[in-house]
């Protein structure tokens, strides 16, 4: 009897839950189905790894993107504030997911009254005896198994991270432990993984105190069974459902949608003892969970109860599991086998259940959060994208603009200047006409300036200096107080004009945003005034005045006006009558400031009257003066002589009585004209040259200083070109990430509809 029943629990435990064929698939990308592992565990298993890998790349995808925002916010074009503080809120929810997923579990719940062997149930699937069971009141707090990486197991109290022996589980939660923990308290053991299936494929399982040692139902709802994805009714087979078993699952209906429910008959081996009784108590029990289940909770169809209703001894799995390949000990009761199966087939329908509903309710609203992040992502970069696009497009528009407005502004500049170049020749060659012709027309009204002259005049050479500086500076003043007078309206009228229209056509190259902006200051136009540079003081320093008698009727004064004019005559006379010109000897012919001048002349062409003037003139002295009179007094004769004599005494005592500072004075003006006039004359084309050249001066100046306004406003414009580019650059750059960025967004989007396509439409 003991072979055979240790070949019957081989046999089961060979066809066990762990054991099946592969008969569940996933999609791939391409729409090929994958058969899984045996277990359907390995669906929620797999699920978890592959959304944590998208979460992951979500993690990644949406730093790169916050960093790439962080980037172009500096230029705060594409990109405010707003924007990159609801891109940066993804990272802390990301983040937060990631956490949930790490873990992520698959939780089983367990309830049921007091002793109705709900730990043994757990144990019998750890195939393990690790929580405390046995007759009456065991468990009297939460109790959660879960794999653990380590080969040894330990536990965890609530409030500590300190880990202790797993022994002492018996004694913390055993209800007549003397330290009680409280019924609320939860205790965390780790097994190892490898030691059970279940745990290794992120089963948990929470064991409870009976729903009927205390009426704080709410708070163990919300403290342990929110985030639970099966819940399992471990009820009596030996009584019926009760009332506080009832009420407990009631409340967990009202905050938990449709919760996924299994029901356990336990210590279904009693019915051994009855088996005339066996198929009519068993049908009681059905029918009443079933009315449970589907009318009284509505959590299901009456098809889908029937599965979730089952009938087994949890003591008799775990003895047997217990026992595997070795003799058992104690005789089991008849009817095992069925039981065992039954056991099996609950398992089998648990593992479906838990791990459909835990890939839903874990993963499908991750799944939603990350296509609503990555959509949400997308939409912000999508709109950076377009802003990229369109504020380039503008920025390109710009730099054409501005790039013409160079090449213009440079050609045009070009054009105005060889125009000005023209315009300022032909305007410093009318000036230097136009001032040559008023100097040479003031120089022959040279005599009346001088003439109103009216200092004081006196022949003391110190008053004489005084008078010629102040006579000087006269000069000086008056010609250049004419000048003006006939020049400088119209000199000024055409420098103004010249110097608007140069204003005008230049100030036609500078942009006027540049003048808006305050960027470009246009020269001032000031008035222009010729100054005409005379120097009289040094001019005519060289002038000597000779203030000494001269009458007028002397024989000096008539060989100066007569035989200097007459041998002047007859040695152009004998020039041209002698071919080979010969010269006689040079004589004087005329007499300046008392000094003789020697013209030449030929000895034929002198008549006597000129060689007695000559020898008088030569002679100077009264000895000239007596050969004179005496020849003729011999030759005409005495009374004319008288006579001559007495009218020319006359004449020279008139003179000489008349010969007072008014005529000295009026012959220094003379002289002074005389000299001053034939001085000017010859700087008439230097100061005419003078004013012109500060014409050319003035508006060669003038138009330079217009010439670096425009170079000032093309050099703004360059700059401001060079930023363009640079900002033409950096939008390229960001639009080209953003739409990279964009495109990655829609890649994880669609990752996680293969995900949902793969995973969580299998659960429907």
């Amino acid at each position: 009897m003991a072979a055979y029943v240790n070949r019957t629990i081989s046999l089961m435990s060979g066809d066990g839950p762990h054991n099946r064929s592969p008969v569940t698939a996933v999609l791939t990308e391409r729409g090929k189905r994958i058969p899984l592992d045996n277990s359907p565990l390995q669906i929620f298993v797999k699920a978890k790894k592959k959304i944590n890998d998208i979460f992951g790349e979500i993690e990644e995808y949406v730093k790169d993107t916050v960093d790439y925002m962080h980037e172009v916010e500096k230029d705060g074009k594409i990109v405010n504030s707003d924007q990159v503080k609801n891109t940066e809120e993804y990272v802390g929810k990301v983040h937060s997911i990631r956490d949930v997923l790490q873990r992520d579990h698959m939780k089983v719940a367990f309830f049921g009254r007091t002793s109705n062997g709900k730990s043994s149930v757990i144990n019998a699937m750890l195939r393990d005896k690790i929580l405390p069971s046995g007759i009456g009141h065991t468990t009297n707090c939460f109790l959660q198994v879960e794999g653990s990486p380590s080969d040894e197991p330990y536990l965890v109290l609530e409030g500590s991270e300190e880990h202790c022996a797993v022994e002492s589980v018996g004694q913390l939660a055993h209800a007549l432990c003397k330290e009680k923990l409280n019924e609320s308290s939860l205790v965390k053991v780790y097994w190892p993984k490898n030691r059970c299936l279940l745990l290794r494929d992120d089963v948990v399982f929470v064991d409870s105190p009976g729903v009927d040692v205390t009426p704080n139902l709410d708070e163990w709802i919300d403290k342990h069974c929110l985030d639970a994805d099966v819940f399992v009714l471990v009820a009596n087979a030996e009584s019926t459902l009760m009332v506080t078993e009832k009420n407990f699952f009631h409340k967990v209906s009202t905050k938990l949608s449709k919760p996924n429910i299994f029901i356990l008959n336990n210590r279904w081996d009693a019915s051994a003892s009855e088996p005339e009784f066996l198929d009519q108590v068993r049908k009681q029990h059905q029918e009443r969970a079933v009315d449970f289940l589907v009318k009284e909770l509505k959590v299901c169809t009456p098809r889908e109860a029937e599965e979730r209703i089952f009938f087994i001894s949890a003591k008799e799995v775990l003895q047997a599991r217990m026992s595997e390949g070795k003799p058992i000990s104690v005789p089991l009761t008849e009817g095992f086998q069925t039981r065992y199966f039954e056991f099996q087939d609950f398992e089998k329908k648990f593992e479906e259940c838990i791990s459909k509903s835990a890939v839903r309710t874990k993963f499908e609203q991750h799944s939603q959060r990350g296509k609503y992040i990555a959509n949400e992502l997308r939409d912000i970069l999508e709109g950076i994208y377009s802003d990229a696009l369109k504020l380039k497009e503008e920025k390109l528009a710009e730099r054409k603009e501005l790039n013409d407005k160079i090449n213009y502004t440079e050609q045009q500049l070009m054009v105005v200047t060889q125009e000005m170049k023209k315009k300022i020749h032909s305007m410093v060659e009318d000036v230097e006409q136009r001032v040559s012709k008023a100097l040479s027309e003031e120089i022959r009204r040279l005599s009346t300036l001088v003439d109103e002259f009216n200092l004081p005049f006196h022949p003391e050479p110190l008053v004489l200096n005084v008078y010629k500086k102040e006579l000087h500076l006269h000069v000086e003043t008056g010609l250049g107080s004419n000048l003006r007078a006939r020049l400088s309206t119209a000199l000024a009228l055409n420098m103004e004009s010249s110097q608007r229209e140069m204003t005008e056509r230049m100030e036609a190259l500078v942009p006027q945003h540049h003048k808006m902006a305050g960027n470009v200051v246009m020269p001032r136009r000031q008035p222009f005034e010729i100054l005409y540079r005379l120097n009289c003081d040094n001019l005519c320093a060289d002038f000597h005045e000779d203030l000494e008698f001269r009458f007028s009727w002397g024989l000096t004064s008539l060989i100066q006006k007569y035989a200097g004019s007459g041998a002047n005559f007859l040695a152009l006379r004998g020039k041209r009558e002698s071919p080979t010109n010969s010269h006689a000897p040079s004589t004087p012919t005329d007499i300046v400031d008392g000094r003789l001048i020697y013209t030449s002349a030929t000895i034929d062409d002198w008549s006597f009257l000129s060689r007695l003037a000559i020898m008088g003139a030569s002679s100077q002295g009264t000895m000239g003066g007596l050969v004179v009179a005496g020849f003729l007094f011999k030759t005409i004769g005495w009374r004319i002589v008288a006579v001559t004599g007495a009218i020319y005494s006359c004449l020279y005592l008139y003179e000489r009585l008349t010969w007072t500072n008014k005529a000295k004075e009026k012959s220094f003006k003379k002289q002074y004209v005389q000299h001053a006039s034939k001085k000017l004359r010859m700087i008439i084309d230097l100061t005419s040259a003078n004013c012109s050249h500060q014409v050319q001066q003035e508006l060669s100046g003038t138009f330079a200083r217009l010439c670096q306004v425009v170079d000032d406003a093309t050099t703004v414009m360059d700059k401001q070109l060079k930023e363009l580019e640079v900002e033409v650059s950096s939008l390229e750059t960001a639009g080209s990430k953003a739409k990279v960025l964009r495109n990655k967004a829609n890649y994880i989007a669609h990752e996680l509809e293969l995900f949902e396509k793969a995973y969580l439409k299998l659960t429907h």
